[in-house]
């Protein structure tokens, strides 16, 4: 099997043995895969494969066996390649009466041992050998006990034989004495067998040395217990740098690594004759006087060297340089920890989100409880509201009869307001948003704040420098910030401090991403901030929940805190709070900022109510509210048909019967829904108006908190005045544009002559009067524009305030007729930016209503009635 892997470099190299141990099927034996092995049989056969002098090694119970071609020189073909993985037994059974009992005193701990010119007969090449050998044993050792024995030896046959036949001459020598002349021979043939010998050694000697000195290994022998260098090869030179060595101890030659330990280690293995083997161990070596310190990390092996007797005469020093891959592995160790400390956070991001979620999914389904109870509740306060009021007139002059009405009336307000909350915290409540600057809407709270709060609360406001504005309904916002301070009030047991602070803030993903349904992007913060008890994490976790209070009971209706969060979804923006238990507590709301200039917002006094004698068709499913309805229509003189759904009233209204305006529940029982049904009768009466009403704003008729375009929306409860004032504005629209129509066929028939007459006055005629009129209603404008062309003015329409706020950029209006409600800015938004823009321009308020605004700036306007007809249009104009 190849192992080429980064994970098996400890057995590179090493020729011939290197190639077949990377290649030997290492699973099939007892040390399984190499990847698996100790690091101190890895780190021991990376020396033992990369040096040029004979070594071997047995590991474990089995003895398994491995060695390099240095030792392979002294092999036959009947061992090599087969020893290689093989059982020691199994291998060297010839001579295991020998090394056996050798080999087992090393792995019972009985220390290193060494063997001079020991006899150990073998089979090579087809027969018996003597062979005589100088070896040593040294235990392989890791953290549970001794694996292995490691072997260094040399092959001293060749001298061995020598020194026999050595001694063979000498006994010659000494026979043949007594003969003169043979021993001169003898001297002569023993002479120059020595000097052949010799030369043979010094021959074997030099290659050894060469050998030694090209390994790739740092190697060094240490003699004595000072540790003298006695031979260093140029791999340790590399190391050390080039310094003298040689016959110096080890503190002298390399003083630079005093004080890292490896004295300690030389003097621990001279001392107790026990192998050390080391790996990615750190040294910090000055290789020249002049050099900078450098680290490098070595795998290291100090191995004792026997005396014949038994006794540590030296050391030898073997290892490698491991830099490199210690600096890459600590590199890898970095980027893993980095790659953790990503996870982690990743795992705390999701896991806050994941909660915002949940809270933010738990907050949606309870909106969609309370929507619903609030629109079958508003429909009870309906029934008894209006009966209520039909019951004044019944009561008129009965002092305690009215009175009792009237604590009646209040219960309902209270009821209603409660009902407000909780479509505020479902999101459900049509809003009429404005530009606002929140510095100045606050401001105008303070006395209303204070009054609230009393007087043993102090208000600090703190407003940042250039606010921006933002949108908003600013009756909604109000109530929220009310219902905030109250709470801090409570909080603070009536005393205390209370601080409101605005600023322009940025919310950036990092901060969103933790949050439901919050985007990114620049907000105008307001945060009110308290000196009371602060709250639990407990608290906070369900702070927005509705209903949800830790007042006591009679207190609170816990709705203050979830119609605020309602408020803040319903307006694309966000709220938090922040509590700490005896520390008080803040809560912040973010509104999105715009661009647009600040709304001018206007109160409209109320004008008369009055009602009519037109036909109308309710639909309501609601029994009780149905009755209710009919009874206040007819007390105000209209005409009323009924239905309790929509197919029913769909099939009125098909009759062929005269119907002037379809007033619906917008949530009706049955396939057909309300606005469905809305689109079918105007297919069948185009002329035929239509007024929706509910407790319950759905998505039908409401987006992104908004009334759809062109829809009329009465939201219950409602008041009798509010109900006639809506259905005669609705009407009042539908007969103005009748009478519009009648005129311009009239005028139709004079189109010519008045063409003729108004020759001279041209379009681009300055003494021409110029009228910009603005309604929303498109056959109400197109039809009073070409009346008003056909009179002789020029005249140029606009469906809405922020249409009408562009054309006026040219300055060249000298009347602006608008209605009053609009989509967006109103009709007096519009008119007070219209006379900052055109100081001396006419304004004309054309309004249903019957009530006339009152311009901040006292600004005299003037009211024409809806429906009005040529004559009162006239007037108005020339007034």
């Amino acid at each position: 099997m190849s192992m080429a892997s980064s994970d098996l470099d400890f057995m590179n190299g090493g020729g011939e043995l290197g190639e077949l141990t990377r290649h030997h099927p290492w699973q099939h034996t007892p040390l399984g895969l190499p990847q698996t092995w100790p690091e101190s049989l890895k780190t021991t056969l990376r020396l033992l494969l990369t040096s040029n002098h004979p070594m071997f090694i047995w590991w474990g119970q089995e003895l398994t066996q491995f060695y390099n071609d240095a030792y392979r020189q002294t092999m036959g073909p009947e061992r090599h390649p087969s020893a290689l993985g093989q059982p020691g037994r199994d291998c060297w059974g010839e001579i295991w009466d020998i090394i056996g009992p050798q080999i087992e005193d090393v792995m019972n701990g009985k220390g290193a041992t060494w063997h001079v010119d020991q006899l150990v007969p073998v089979t090579r090449h087809g027969k018996r050998e003597n062979v005589w050998w100088t070896y040593g044993y040294s235990p392989i050792a890791d953290e549970n006990g001794i694996q292995g024995v490691l072997v260094i030896c040399n092959d001293v046959t060749a001298a061995h034989q020598s020194r026999d036949e050595l001694e063979q001459l000498n006994r010659q020598l000494a026979e043949q004495i007594r003969e003169r002349e043979e021993a001169q021979t003898a001297l002569k043939v023993l002479v120059s067998t020595l000097e052949e010998r010799v030369v043979t050694r010094s021959q074997e000697e030099q290659q050894l040395r060469s050998m030694f000195e090209q390994a790739p290994a740092f190697i060094a022998f240490l003699k004595g217990p000072t540790h003298i260098f006695e031979l260093v090869n140029s791999a340790y030179y590399k190391l050390v740098g080039h310094r003298n060595l040689i016959g110096r101890p080890v503190r002298q030659a390399l003083p630079d690594i005093e004080g890292q330990g490896f004295y300690e280690l030389l003097d621990s293995v001279y001392t107790s004759g026990q192998t050390f083997v080391g790996n990615s161990l750190q040294v910090v070596l000055q290789k020249s006087v002049d050099a900078e310190p450098e680290t490098a990390y070595v795998d290291l092996v100090y191995q004792p060297i026997f005396s014949e007797a038994g006794e540590v005469i030296g050391i030898f020093v073997l290892g490698s340089d491991v830099s490199a891959k210690k600096t890459a592995q600590d590199q890898v160790a970095v980027y893993q920890q980095q790659l953790e400390k990503m996870i982690a956070e990743g795992a705390t991001a999701l896991e806050e989100t994941q909660s915002a979620l949940r809270q933010a999914t738990k907050l949606e389904a309870i909106g969609k409880l309370t929507g619903g109870v609030a629109h079958d509740f508003n429909n009870i306060l309906q029934v008894i509201s209006g009966n209520l009021q039909l019951l004044t007139d019944n009561v008129s002059g009965n002092k305690e009869a009215e009175k009792r009405l009237s604590i009646a009336g209040q219960a309902v307000a209270r009821g209603a307001k409660l009902s407000s909350q909780l479509l505020s915290f479902a999101r459900r409540q049509p809003l009429q948003p404005a530009v606002l600057n929140l510095g100045r809407t606050v401001s105008k709270m303070d006395d209303m704040l204070r009054r609230s709060l009393g007087e043993e609360v102090e208000i600090e406001t703190i407003t940042a420098a250039g606010l921006w504005n933002t949108l908003a309904d600013p009756n909604q916002l109000e109530n929220v910030l009310l219902n905030i301070a109250i709470n801090a009030r409570d909080a603070m047991k009536g005393k205390g401090k209370l601080t409101i602070e605005m600023a322009n803030t940025l919310l950036d993903r990092q901060y969103t991403a933790r949050y439901e349904d919050v985007t990114p992007g620049e907000y105008v913060m307001i945060a009110v901030s308290d000196t009371g008890a602060g709250m639990s994490a407990e608290i906070q976790e369900r702070a927005f929940d509705p209903f949800f209070t830790t007042k006591a009971e009679g207190e609170g209706t816990g709705l203050g805190l979830s119609m605020a969060y309602g408020f803040a979804k319903q307006s694309a923006g966000h709220i938090n709070i922040y509590s700490e238990v005896g520390h008080g507590t803040t809560v912040r709301l973010y509104l999105p900022r715009v661009l647009a200039e600040e709304t001018q917002l206007q109160t409209i006094l109320p004008g008369p109510v009055s009602g009519g004698t037109e036909t109308i068709l309710v639909v309501e499913d609601d029994i009780s509210v149905q009755s209710t309805v009919v009874d206040m229509l007819r007390g105000l003189g209209y005409q009323v048909l009924k239905a309790s759904d929509a197919q029913s009233a769909l099939t009125i209204l098909k009759s062929g019967m005269h119907i002037d305006l379809l007033f619906t529940d917008v949530v009706m029982p049955g396939p057909l829904r309300s606005p469905e049904l809305a689109r079918l009768a105007k297919s069948h009466l185009p002329r035929l108006e239509i007024l929706f009403t509910s407790g319950y704003a759905q998505s039908a008729i409401v987006h992104g908190g908004r009334l759809d375009h062109g829809v009329e929306l009465l939201s219950k409860p409602y008041h009798r005045e509010d109900l006639a004032r809506k259905i005669r504005h609705i009407l009042a629209n539908r007969e103005q544009a009748d009478l519009l129509e009648a005129a311009s066929k009239e005028l139709q028939q004079k189109k010519t002559q008045l063409q003729q007459t108004q020759q001279g006055n041209h379009a681009d005629n300055p003494g021409m009067t110029s009228i910009l009129l603005v309604e929303d209603n498109e056959d109400l404008r197109n039809t009073a524009c070409d009346f008003l062309a056909m009179m002789g003015y020029q005249v140029q329409g606009a469906a809405s305030a922020e249409a009408a706020l562009t054309l006026l950029e040219s300055g060249r209006f000298d009347v602006l007729l608008t209605d009053i409600k609009l989509p967006g800015l109103s009709g007096t938004q519009l008119a007070e930016q219209a006379a900052e823009k055109i100081p001396g321009i006419r304004i004309i308020f054309a309004s249903g209503y019957g009530e006339k605004p009152k311009l901040s700036s006292g600004r005299e306007c003037t009211l024409l009635t809806k429906p009005y007809d040529l004559q009162q249009l006239q007037h108005a104009l020339k007034a």
